[in-house]
């Protein structure tokens, strides 16, 4: 019997390379499928082909940010169940509640550890399982 964690397709949307290239390793070392994007508009042209099982986002990026990127992922019918985690350097109650009202799920502070990413994509990642 096998007592491996399932593998999550997930996509990591910020425009710090250095933020998602650790957040590739991390999750990679988890055993996950990993696509990355620079931006929203980037993450938008992706998701649909890659259909992930979670997302992460950053929340301050050029163009469109964290908060409109998650509002139109959430409003497409396709992907309104895809769990979707805030992430940013600021741990304001304000920025917290905002992305709740765009449809995120949680809000993760920059930078995360490896743990905190990996749990993240353990306890949502599921939620898409789940509904297939």
């Amino acid at each position: 019997m096998s007592t491996t964690a399932p593998t999550f397709k997930v996509l990591v949307i910020d425009d710090s390379n250095t933020i998602r290239r650790s957040a590739e390793i991390f999750l990679k070392q988890g055993g996950h499928e990993v696509l990355l994007a620079e931006d929203g508009f980037d993450a938008l042209a992706k998701v649909n082909d890659f259909q992930p099982d979670i997302v992460f986002c950053d929340i301050l990026m050029p163009r469109l940010d964290g908060y409109q990127t998650c509002a139109i992922i959430k409003r497409n019918a396709r992907f309104s169940i895809v769990p979707i985690v805030m992430l940013s350097s600021k741990d304001g109650v304000f920025d917290k509640a905002r992305g709740r009202m765009v449809g995120a799920q949680d809000y993760l502070t920059k930078p995360f550890t490896k743990d905190q990413l990996l749990q993240a994509v353990q306890q949502f990642g599921a939620v898409k399982q789940g509904a297939k």
